[in-house]
């Protein structure tokens, strides 16, 4: 709820948050991008020992129960230390941004790429031609809509997937704390009003849009979304893909052999969307990672 306790745990945060800021090794600076009548609360991030030109971005989407201070390691960031910018945000319905008052919406993120990649752009620090995006777990459908809408983003990486249409799994066999959490992000308080608003939530009908390299990472025994979804929007996608699926792992990518042993699954993504925003051709295959850490590879 919108009440005065939430509100001054969001403030509390934040002030928390703005005093790391002042301390990080690195510039953070605090940003509302303007959206419509109201704006997308985020941070921005340069990497450690950035001394001046324009250097790539990606606009970093949290899931249902993250949030965007959480986005960039506090030392040690995977993206900023391949000399990637990032823009972590609170998208529409995302953590800060209802207490706002902007929630949740496919429309409101088809439409939420273009001011965010407009921000970017402007910025003398951002190459322009060189703006990623990266989602997880619900960011991954985020991020997704984001993307299809964007042809400015140049690439994007779904990491622990949500990616079911109408969203059945997560919100009627998984922890009633799930659709709690999302009928707020919606604004929505009737059960069976969220139960029909539910069944748009699809990347049917956007994701064929996408162009642009696009990755998927997914455990194989993901609990959350059933993997089957996810395979078929990598089928759907036009552009360059590859999707990568983690022997044993459920919902949160890692925590498995496969992960330990194979390449290590937050590491992969921050690899490929440097290799990718710096022009480098990829194959378009799918990965098997085993719990040996052998992968199996097969063209997609």
């Amino acid at each position: 709820q919108n009440n005065e306790t939430n509100i001054a745990y969001n403030n509390k945060k934040r002030e928390c948050y703005g005093k790391y800021a002042a301390l990080a090794d690195h510039h953070v600076e605090a940003v509302r991008v303007p959206f419509r009548d109201k704006a997308i609360p985020a941070w921005f991030h340069l990497p450690p020992g950035y001394s001046g030109g324009r250097i790539p971005a990606v606009i970093a989407v949290p899931g249902m129960d993250s949030f965007k201070e959480g986005q960039v390691a506090l030392y040690g960031d995977r993206f900023l230390n391949r000399g990637v910018a990032v823009l972590a945000i609170d998208g529409p319905g995302q953590y800060e941004a209802p207490l706002t008052g902007l929630y949740f919406s496919v429309e409101n993120w088809m439409a939420a790429g273009k001011p965010l990649v407009d921000w970017l752009a402007a910025r003398t620090e951002i190459d322009p031609e060189r703006i990623g995006c990266s989602g997880t777990s619900f960011g991954t459908f985020f991020g997704t809509i984001l993307t299809a809408h964007e042809p400015r983003i140049r690439a994007f990486t779904a990491m622990s997937v949500c990616h079911e249409p109408g969203c059945h799994t997560i919100f009627q066999e998984a922890s009633p704390t799930f659709k709690k959490r999302f009928m707020y992000m919606s604004g929505i308080t009737a059960e069976d009003e969220f139960d029909r608003f539910r069944k748009s939530m699809t990347w049917e009908g956007h994701a064929d849009k996408i162009r642009v390299p696009f990755l998927v990472v997914a455990g194989e025994c993901e609990e959350l979304s059933p993997i089957e979804h996810s395979e078929r929007l990598i089928k759907t996608v036009k552009g360059p893909k590859q999707m990568v699926v983690y022997q044993e792992s459920r919902h949160s990518v890692g925590n498995v052999p496969a992960a330990n042993l194979g390449p290590f699954p937050p590491i992969l993504v921050a690899d490929w969307v440097a290799e990718r925003l710096a022009g480098k051709p990829f194959t378009n295959e799918h990965w098997f990672v085993r719990s040996n850490g052998q992968i199996d590879k097969s063209p997609l």
